[in-house]
Order: structure tokens, then sequence, then C-alpha cells
């Protein structure tokens, strides 16, 4: 039986750079994006506006087209919400249940991103263990550990194929980020290349787990197609590439642009939800479980990011 995918929060930061993996990989005609509001620009070749909380559309959309697997990725980010904390309650676990349902009755497979929001300052900040304390301090953290278990109870109750990676920030040089507290990682490249200048919302020496775009996708795909026998986890495995504070990534990026510069105006909302996440991540589970490895450290990552932007605003 072919692979017939949906996505959901297509149009977002992740959504957008994996629709088009995806399609690369199982053909343009069997992956559907969808997302709550109209591209601004170019629409993708098989688009349908969606609000995942509406599960009547939800189902048609996964009858009518055959699906067989779910990527659902509609969810508000950190920042915007914890401040709009009632809505992030709605949009985060409201799509996730009707997706749930579906996929239950449709048999559908799903994946669905976790994050180091899950975790909280109880959490040990270094090397944070696959399976440890999880009691996060954020709406954002409280929906994904709260998705978490429920993606578990269905694989648990129903048999659902449901699984999922933790993501750390994702840095990508394609889409603008949207409104989560590791952004500071892709505005300092935009930033380093048109102004040789950043104004950083986060201290200096906070350190926090990143990933650049190319391995968050693999990640993405590679855990939905493993074996299913080596899976002892099912949903939110720790996946890592890199950690690095905002005076590391300043430092690297001075190896390319020698007169970058850097300074601070330390937003404390965003700096109170990055102080309650790990510094680092344990990707064991992941590693031996379906063979997760990166493909970009923090070098790489700076030289591909920066030699990609200036040659698309023709600096190169």
């Amino acid at each position: 039986m072919d692979t017939r995918i949906l996505i959901t929060g297509g149009l977002g930061q992740l959504g957008s750079e994996l629709s088009e993996e995806l399609q690369r990989r199982y053909g343009d005609s069997n992956v559907m994006v969808t997302d709550i509001r109209q591209p601004a620009e170019s629409v993708p070749d098989r688009f349908q506006i969606l609000d995942a909380r509406d599960g009547e559309r939800l189902l048609e959309i996964v009858q009518a087209e055959r699906i067989t697997r779910i990527y659902h990725l509609a969810a508000l980010l950190s920042a915007v919400a914890e401040d709009r904390p009632q809505d992030a309650w709605s949009i985060n676990m409201g799509g996730l249940f009707n997706v749930l349902e579906i996929a239950r009755s449709n048999g559908c497979s799903v994946f669905t991103p976790s994050s180091i929001g899950a975790f909280g300052p109880q959490t040990p900040k270094d090397f944070t263990p696959q399976d440890t304390l999880q009691r996060p301090t954020s709406m954002y953290g409280v929906t994904k550990v709260a998705g978490e278990l429920l993606c578990d109870y269905y694989h648990h109750r129903y048999g659902v194929d449901t699984r999922g990676v933790r993501f750390p920030g994702i840095v990508s040089n394609a889409t603008p980020p949207g409104g989560g507290t590791t952004d500071y990682a892709v505005d300092i490249y935009y930033a380093a290349v048109t102004d040789h200048h950043y104004t950083c919302f986060l201290q200096g020496n906070t350190y926090l787990d990143m990933i650049y775009m190319p391995d968050a996708i693999k990640a993405a795909i590679d855990v939905m197609e493993a074996d299913a026998e080596r899976l002892r986890h099912r949903n939110a495995f720790n996946v890592t590439a890199m950690s690095f504070s905002p005076e590391d990534q300043a430092a690297y990026i001075r190896r390319y642009i020698p007169d970058f510069e850097i300074d601070y105006d330390v937003d404390p909302v965003r700096q109170a939800l990055a102080n309650s996440w790990p510094n680092t991540l344990e990707d064991y589970a992941a590693r031996v479980e379906w063979d997760w490895s990166p493909d970009y450290d923090l070098d790489l990552m700076t030289a591909d990011m920066l030699r990609t932007l200036s040659e698309r605003q023709g600096r190169g």
C-alpha cells in the first residue's frame, strides 16, 4: 500500500521544509499539506486550509485522500503559548486529540513532535536522560508532556502507531522562526549577514540544545520509517546535534565575519523558559533504537547558514 501523507501546520518552520522532502521521497501526489492560514506567496501543489481543531474537516480530508500517515505539526510555540495560554491548550491539545481519534478509526500512523520544553527546572540539566522527571513550568511544556502521554496512551490502548521526537531548537535558512525561545539561534545568522550585529533576547551564557533543519527533517522521517520491533520507546525520543550559547555562536560566526558584534536586551519571559530547559540532551535511545545520528555540528551549520543567506542576498 502506498504511503499517503497528511501534514498539519504545514506552512510552519518545520512543515514547509519537511513537506518538500516528503514530496521528493514519496511523490507530490502522496503528500497533502494543510494549515490554518493561506500561504502568503506560492501555494503548495496539494494544499488545503485546515484548523486541526475541526475534527469533521480533518476526517473528510483523511478519508478523501486515503491518508495512511499524519505528521501533526500544528501548535503554538513556547513564547506565543505563554502569551496566549488558553489558545495554546485549545490548539496544541485539541488538534492532537482529533488527530489521534481519526488515526484510531482510520488506521493511520502519527508523528507528533515534542520538545525540550517538555522538561522543567527540576529535570537534570546536563545530558538529560530519555526517561526522567518532567515538570515544565510553561503552558507550552505542559501541552508537550500531555501530548507525549496521550500518544503513548493511544498506542497502548488502541494500537495506534504513534511516534515522535523531542526536538531542541531548530535552525533553518528557509523559513522565519515562529515564536520560539530558541529563535535567536536563527535570527543571529540573518543579522550577521545583513548588519554584522545582533541584539540577543537571551543572556550570552545560556546553553540550549540545537539541531540544523536537515537533521530535524531526517529525524522526523527516520523515526517513522524505523522497524517497530526495535522501538522500546514509541514517542518523544530525545534527539540533538549540538549545544551552545549565544556567545559560542557569535564566536563561530566571527570565523567567517570577523567584525560581527553581539549585545543583549534580555526578554525575561523567554529567559525564564530557557533557564527551565536542559543544557544538553542525552539521545542514546534514539541512536540505539533507530540509528539516529546527526550530520551537522555548530561549525558546519554556521558555514552553511552564512553561505546560503549571503548567496540569497547577493553578498556571496
